[in-house]
């Protein structure tokens, strides 16, 4: 009878997670494509966002943006070249982008200059765009003789001159676009993957409130140790446990540039986590030829569902030992 007991409960497990975990969707966001960077409230966009630039020894590359003004007044705005890099904190122990930070990758911001409105070629022009219109902002690159090999990064914003609206509010905004420049020489591709992780919970700002949700999420860590950036990639697969995929990262999404002397946390989610399930949840991290998976077997479970199990087990250990000692009872008397 005990063995029956057991066998009905799995049955009545089995079939409950059959029907949250079999099958399903696959929950994905729609595809990504590279658009203008606009910074709202000023009206100002530029295009594109990013730039491959292949670099020679004491040669000049040309090239050039646009800047974007669909506002209602005319804009001032400055452009000048500021160093890409990240900036280490042993605080929280991250890497933080900032834009004054130099090192040996760096060197481009010094070598680029913008073309002002007479054509010369200077650090720090000054522009006006009228309304509903667009122009064409010109650079150049003057690479010296004598440039190391791998990477180089800059950024060109276009920052916008304070102005006070109506209210007395100064507004300045600061797109910009990213330049990857290709040096010529020995490169060196290389990569750490460390501290993977998977978990069935998250912390997230609800109502300005920090709250801990049910969202099957993982991270990583990648550290660039060449001298050239390279795309970094995470995939975050949950599979039901008969069968089936619920979730996998996009492609798109799954992408993030990683320059050299930089370490980045790469993660993804699965939003529609629901309340209840169990799931085969695989996370692989991939960088610069480099690879490492972590599986894990995942039980989302809400409160009442673990305080009505905890019940449920009660009764049946207690029904169990009322019917055992009842059959014990009975055969003491059959053998008198």
């Amino acid at each position: 009878m005990k063995g029956n007991i057991y066998r009905i409960l799995c049955a009545l497990l089995v079939t409950s997670f059959c029907a949250m975990c079999c099958g399903g969707p696959v929950y994905a966001e729609g595809d990504e494509v590279e658009q203008p960077v606009t910074v709202y409230g000023s009206g100002i966009s530029i295009s594109p966002i990013s730039e491959i630039v292949q670099l020679s020894s004491g040669a000049v590359s040309e090239d050039s943006f646009t800047v974007t003004n669909s506002g209602t007044d005319p804009v001032n705005f400055e452009v000048y070249v500021a160093p890409y890099s990240y900036i280490y904190s042993d605080a929280d122990d991250s890497y933080s982008l900032g834009f004054t930070h130099e090192n040996d990758y760096t060197q481009l911001t010094r070598w680029t200059e913008i073309m002002d409105t007479s054509g010369n070629y200077v650090k720090n022009p000054h522009f006006t765009i009228d309304s509903n219109s667009s122009m064409d902002i010109n650079y150049r690159i003057v690479a010296p003789s004598n440039m190391p090999a791998g990477g180089q990064y800059a950024v060109i914003f276009v920052h916008t001159i304070a102005d006070r609206n109506a209210s007395g509010i100064s507004t300045e905004t600061s797109p910009g676009i990213i330049i990857y420049g290709r040096g010529e020489g020995e490169t060196t591709l290389s990569a750490e993957i460390s501290d993977l992780a998977i978990s069935k919970t998250i912390t997230k700002e609800i109502e300005a409130k920090p709250t801990t949700v049910n969202h099957i999420n993982a991270t990583a860590k990648v550290k660039n140790t060449g001298n050239i950036d390279f795309n970094a990639t995470g995939v975050l697969k949950v599979e039901g446990i008969f069968g089936g995929t619920h979730y996998e990262t996009q492609d798109i999404k799954a992408r993030t540039s990683v320059i050299p002397e930089s370490e980045l946390v790469l993660s993804d989610e699965w939003e529609n986590t629901p309340g209840f399930g169990l799931y085969k949840v695989t996370w692989t991290v991939t960088a610069a030829g480099e690879s490492q998976t972590i599986s894990q077997i995942i039980f989302i479970n809400p409160v009442p569902f673990v305080i009505a199990t905890i019940i449920l087990l009660t009764i049946i250990v207690v029904w169990i030992t009322i019917m055992l000692k009842k059959r014990k009872k009975r055969r003491a008397r059959l053998s008198v």
